[in-house]
């Protein structure tokens, strides 16, 4: 039986530029682009979520993108069980699968498995939330740096999920959620992958993002928020909490300026940034090319592992 061809994954931070390259690299070899972006699986959520617009992405389809409300649970493993199913669509249909995105947790989730860390004990999940619900985020991130730094180096205060999860595992094991994680992906990966990814020189990247933040508010980002909310969708949810949302909507209610908001929006996505880049310069086997890449030379590597177009 022929082997599938192997999954290309093309990573990097926020604003880099990983967009137009798989959509480049997708019509040069006839690839289908599977998302990997934690805020873009939500539905209505488009400007502050860099989506593809359908006029870019015109005649290349495109997976995990709308596949979600935004009151709707969705995690890692949603995200994995969603993937799965559009890579083996893909591949039913002798298709090649391009994943692209900057959610390190799901693109583990998918590739690695995830951990088998225990539930949290309800009583110490209570005691989190009630402390997190008064403004504790700052301390408990503190904490969380004290007995789990690896894992408090990827998750930012504002993340309370994540934050309530790593807490929680701790406090439940005596053991930190990072060493959960590493003796899961002891295991074989799930497939067979091939890592890209695209950088720029600090300096640049922090352009790229400032420009791109003012282009979102300029393109209606504060509207969307409104027309979220009117659809019943509460800034609250954990899908409103996203980087330019949440700043959006304090906009929209008069707590902040439009100015504040665009600054604070490229500070929260200049840090989220590099986490980005310190998480996936962590990982192995990773193809590097700074953007504008050398596109002769990405397409030759990915030649190397699909053959010619």
């Amino acid at each position: 039986m022929n082997m599938p061809p192997p999954i290309i994954t093309l990573v990097g931070p926020t604003a880099v530029g990983k967009t137009a390259l798989a959509l480049t690299l997708a019509r040069r070899f006839g690839a289908e682009i599977v998302g990997c972006d934690a805020s873009q699986v939500y539905v209505g959520m488009d400007v502050g979520t860099g989506k593809v617009r359908p006029d870019e992405a015109a005649g290349v389809p495109h997976h995990l993108i709308d596949v979600v409300r935004p009151d709707a649970p969705f995690d890692a493993g949603a995200y994995a069980r969603l993937a799965d199913a559009a890579i083996a669509d893909i591949r039913t249909r002798g298709g090649r699968a391009l994943i692209c995105g900057g959610t390190g947790l799901y693109l583990r989730a998918l590739v690695e498995g995830l951990c088998e860390a225990p539930p949290v004990d309800p009583a110490i999940r209570a005691d989190l939330q009630a402390r997190l619900a008064a403004g504790e985020g700052m301390s408990l991130h503190a904490e969380l740096a004290q007995v789990d730094p690896a894992a408090a180096a990827r998750i930012f205060p504002a993340d309370h999920p994540r934050l309530e999860r790593a807490l929680g595992v701790f406090r439940t094991t005596a053991r930190a959620l990072s060493d959960w994680q590493a003796e899961g992906r002891a295991a074989a990966p799930r497939y067979d992958v091939r890592m890209l990814g695209l950088t720029v020189p600090r300096e640049t990247l922090r352009r790229r993002i400032a420009d791109r933040t003012v282009a979102m508010f300029d393109r209606g980002l504060v509207d969307e928020v409104r027309a979220l909310e009117a659809a019943g969708f509460s800034r609250d949810l954990k899908s409103m909490q996203a980087i330019g949302y949440r700043q959006a909507a304090a906009c929209l209610h008069g707590e902040l300026s439009r100015d504040a908001a665009i600054r604070l929006t490229i500070d929260a996505t200049r840090q989220y940034a590099k986490r980005q880049e310190t998480w996936f310069r962590a990982m192995p086997d990773v193809a590097w090319h700074t953007a504008p890449p050398d596109l002769a030379a990405v397409e030759a590597w990915v030649a190397g592992h699909w053959g010619s177009p």
